[in-house]
């Protein structure tokens, strides 16, 4: 899986555990509609650290939370 797609599926099941829209995702974490749009629709090739943390923030989760999933497991991720 490659890392963008993995980062879009990770922020996804945390909408849903969250029961969050990706709206209300947008207003916590201060990104715009259209920047949100392109990391979940994978059109950015790689989300850049800050904004990655501001979405991981919003979650009030650690970082280590949002990556402790099987998505990030290096064998499982394809990095470009």
């Amino acid at each position: 899986m490659k890392l963008n797609v993995a980062i879009s599926s990770r922020i996804r099941e945390l909408l849903i555990q969250n029961n969050m829209s990706q709206y209300k995702l947008e207003q916590l974490s201060g990104l715009t509609h259209n920047t949100m749009l392109c990391i979940m629709s994978g059109r950015y090739q790689s989300c850049n650290l800050k904004t990655l943390l501001k979405i991981i923030n919003a979650f009030n989760i650690s970082v280590s939370d949002f990556f402790a999933c099987d998505k990030f497991n290096l064998e499982n991720l394809i990095i470009d």
